[in-house]
């Protein structure tokens, strides 16, 4: 998948500055799952156009995101805008949008930094949270093995390596848990290492958690919030999705993203609807 030295996922989410705040980007089909492109996908884009703005800044990394969906993104030429809000001494804020002619995809407001710097200079690591418990990946699930119906309408399963915990994949032969989490080791299928742009697509990669609850289908994103901690150290993710309520036809999702030296680097919380019936 590799190209000329580049990753796939480099050469996916790659802009071009075509003016002051502005950036080209042709949408790339690999990414489309269910009824548009994935969401964390748009994000990297968005994510790799506002880390050129702040190139000069000092300030490379995504620290808080949140991202509203207007509509479903397809393959194609797409524009990014992006504004700058407010310079801090650590912290940058900015406005960025992705257009796709006069449809606006997603409109986000960002806050940027260096991680590596923020680490350094902050607290020690503290954390309640417990790491998923993933068998080891011999052991695990993958998802080459999805059903051929998903694969077929999830092109973006082609793009990672996924093994799913062997006790959370029951909705793929019809016989869901219903208990609202499905976990997974989780990589770029051409080995590109995860940093703080990939984790904006990671935190949206394992499927909707409606399949856990015997609801399969697209489920599309309103709106994702995501928090990046830390830089990842390189090697597999272990990346965990959980629900606790579905109503009015929307459902949360929490996710969390453990790197390889047992490290929370991400986290995030997504509204999304429930997929429509067959």
């Amino acid at each position: 998948m590799s190209n000329n030295g580049a990753y796939e996922f480099d050469r996916d989410v790659a802009v071009t500055r075509t003016g002051t705040g502005v950036y080209a980007r042709d949408l790339a089909d690999g990414w489309r799952v269910g009824g548009g492109l994935n969401g964390g996908y748009l994000l990297a884009v968005i994510g790799t156009a506002v880390r050129d703005q702040l190139a000069a800044t000092g300030k490379p990394d995504p620290v808080a995101v949140s991202a509203f969906y207007a509509s479903a993104g397809v393959a194609g030429p797409a524009e990014v805008r992006v504004r700058p809000r407010r310079e801090g001494g650590s912290l940058t804020t900015v406005a960025a949008e992705l257009w796709q002619g006069e449809e606006l995809r997603l409109t986000t407001l960002a806050t940027y930094g260096d991680l590596g710097e923020l680490e350094a200079g902050g607290d020690e690591h503290r954390v309640t949270a417990v790491e998923p418990d993933l068998p080891p990946r011999e052991r695990c699930v993958p998802a080459s093995m999805a059903p051929e119906g998903l694969k077929r309408s999830s092109r973006m399963l082609e793009r990672f390596d996924m093994l799913f915990h062997p006790e959370q994949v029951g909705w793929a032969v019809g016989e869901p848990a219903r208990k609202g989490i499905i976990s997974a080791w989780y990589r770029l299928a051409d080995g590109r290492e995860p940093d703080p742009v990939s984790l904006l697509q990671a935190l949206d990669a394992l499927p909707p958690l409606t399949f856990d609850l015997g609801m399969p289908g697209w489920a599309p994103t309103l709106e994702l919030t995501c928090h990046l901690r830390l830089r990842p150290a390189p090697g597999w993710l272990k990346v965990q999705h959980t629900t606790r309520n579905l109503a009015a036809g929307m459902f949360e999702e929490d996710c969390e993203v453990w790197d390889s030296a047992g490290r929370l680097v991400a986290q995030a919380r997504q509204l999304a609807r429930v997929p429509r019936p067959a």
